[in-house]
C-alpha cells in the first residue's frame, strides 16, 4: 500500500513462512528481493518444494519459483531454485504420493546447502509451502528444513478474518522449534473489517520486527 513504509533491506539467509497458503509469501519475498537488488546486493530466492506446476518444453515450471527468479539479482538455473517441482496444486506430500515420489528433509537440506555453497549472496530467501506445519512425508514436516538449516524465520500474515489466531500459533510453533523469529510482514490484501485494530493486536503480541504492506 502506498501509505505504508517500504520493506527493509535485509542481509542474510531467511526462511519465509505464512499463516496459510495464498497469503502472499511469494509477493513479499519478491518485494524483499527487489529492495535488496535495488540496493546493489547479490540476492536470490529458493523454493525447495513447489506443488502446482505447468508442463513446459523445459520441464515443470511453478509460477512462484519463476517470480522469485525474476526478482533476484543472481541468475540461477530453474532446477536450483525449485529442485522439487510437483504437478498438482495440493499438499506436497499428497502430490508426491500421486507421482510415486518421496520427499525427505535430507534431500531438501542438501539442495539448499548446495545452492548456498555454490552461489554466495548477501540475501537468500528460502520460501516454504503453505503454512508452518506442512507434511513432506509420513514422518517429516517442511518446517524441519528451517530447523535443519537453523534459519531465522519471517512470517507473512495474510490480513483476513482469523489471522490473529493463525499468526500467534505459528509464532509459538517457530519459537518452540528453537528458531529465531525475525519478524512479521502483515500483508493487507483485499478488504478487512477493523483492519487497524487487528494490526495493533498482532503488533502487540508478536515478537520481532513488524512491517505492514
Amino acid at each position: 500500500m502506498s501509505d505504508r513504509p517500504p520493506l527493509p533491506v535485509l542481509k542474510g539467509v531467511f526462511f519465509i513462512t505464512g499463516t496459510d497458503t495464498e497469503v502472499g509469501k511469494t509477493w513479499v519475498s519478491c518485494r524483499l528481493l527487489e529492495r535488496a537488488r535495488d540496493a546493489g546486493l547479490r540476492c536470490y530466492g529458493l523454493k525447495p518444494v513447489a506443488a502446482g506446476c505447468e508442463r513446459t518444453a523445459a520441464g515443470p515450471r511453478n509460477e512462484d519459483a519463476l517470480n522469485l527468479m525474476a526478482a533476484s539479482s543472481v541468475a540461477l538455473p530453474y532446477e536450483v531454485v525449485n529442485p522439487v517441482a510437483l504437478d498438482a496444486a495440493i499438499a506436497p506430500h499428497i502430490a508426491a504420493q500421486r507421482e510415486n515420489r518421496r520427499i525427505t528433509l535430507a534431500q531438501l537440506a542438501g539442495y539448499v546447502r548446495g545452492a548456498l555453497n555454490s552461489h554466495p549472496a548477501d540475501l537468500v530467501l528460502v520460501e516454504g509451502a503453505g503454512g508452518w506445519r506442512v507434511p513432506l512425508n509420513d514422518r517429516e514436516m517442511l518446517s524441519g528444513l528451517a530447523v535443519e538449516l537453523n534459519l531465522p524465520v519471517i512470517q507473512v500474515v495474510g490480513m483476513k478474518l482469523g489471522c490473529i489466531n493463525h499468526a500467534l500459533l505459528t509464532a509459538e510453533a517457530i519459537q518452540a522449534d528453537g528458531l529465531h523469529y525475525t519478524g512479521t510482514v502483515a500483508n493487507c490484501f483485499g478488504e478487512m473489517d477493523v483492519r487497524e485494530e487487528n494490526l495493533l493486536t498482532l503488533r502487540q503480541h508478536l515478537p520481532g520486527a513488524f512491517t505492514v504492506v
